[in-house]
């Protein structure tokens, strides 16, 4: 259809300024993405199963039994009004009820911290929710050391992920221009993406193996020092628990900021490697079986 120019004439609407597609992402760098997404999500769920067991986090060496020293606890309560679950943040009380401490599961009142539905299994089965917890955190480990070697070789860890001086002092009008949704499409990953992955591979990905390590009664014997490292089991548990709920936040973060990018071309360089910069990125030397 024909439309009405800045000059005033009619003729069809000027297409928008694109900028090239560039090859951006190695074929390890999304086998390895992919995988970790996988990984993950079934260590999130098996987790949750896990904690389960005993839906409460201490700090420390301890455990409260005869004394009640947890800094979170959810669970379920008898009250004036029938059961109702709860949760406690240090020492402060909330009704959780229908998410936490009580909720459904196949028209049945479920008197668990998570509920079913994110938990794997659904049902209470702490055999199985460990089995498919420790097969998940080994792909895990060994996908990250793959992806460490690799980017190493390749130069992606240096040129995406390692913060530099540029780099922070380009931060704050980064995180301005995310706050006004304007995106560049560059050739390497912007400072905040540089920090967000950088927190996540060097921060998040070590705390929360280690920790899980130091939760494992043979890792203790092994290597004992990984104890006093964090300051007892019931303080790596704690610990573990919190990267695993800053993973999620990084996760949501992530995704929401590929749906306000593009989630086209953001999908698209994880799946093929190519990637469509914004207009004046210097395009790639033509070279045979890359994308014109």
């Amino acid at each position: 259809m024909a439309s009405i120019t800045d000059s005033g004439e009619a003729g069809e609407r000027p297409a928008r300024p694109r900028g090239p597609l560039i090859y951006r992402q190695a074929i390890l760098t999304r086998i390895t993405h992919w995988v970790w997404v996988i990984a993950l999500f079934f260590l999130l769920l098996s987790g949750l199963q896990i904690w389960n067991a005993h839906p409460a986090l201490y700090i420390g060496q301890e455990s409260g039994f005869a004394y009640d020293n947890a800094v979170l606890r959810i669970g379920a309560e008898n009250t004036d009004a029938g059961p109702r679950g709860f949760t406690t943040i240090f020492g402060q009380k909330f009704d959780t009820t229908g998410v936490l401490g009580m909720s459904e599961l196949r028209g049945r009142t479920n008197f668990v911290g998570f509920p079913g539905w994110a938990t794997i299994p659904s049902f209470r089965d702490l055999a199985t929710g460990r089995v498919v917890h420790f097969f998940f955190a080994w792909v895990l480990v060994g996908t990250l050391a793959v992806w460490l070697v690799a980017s190493l070789l390749n130069g992606h860890l240096w040129r995406d992920v390692i913060l530099k001086p540029r780099d922070l002092r380009d931060l704050p009008r980064d995180i301005w221009d995310h706050i006004r949704f304007r995106f560049h499409h560059g050739r390497t990953y912007n400072p905040l993406q540089k920090l967000a992955y950088f927190g996540v591979f060097f921060v998040l990905f070590p705390l929360i193996i280690l920790t899980g390590l130091t939760m494992s009664p043979t890792m203790n014997a092994g290597w004992p020092w990984l104890v006093d490292l964090f300051g007892g089991r019931q303080t790596a548990r704690t610990i573990h628990f919190v990267v695993m709920v800053l993973l999620v936040l990084f996760f949501v973060a992530h995704v929401a900021m590929v749906v306000l990018a593009g989630p086209i071309n953001e999908l698209r360089s994880m799946i093929t490697g190519y990637y469509r910069t914004s207009p004046g990125t210097k395009p790639d030397a033509p070279t045979k079986g890359k994308a014109e």
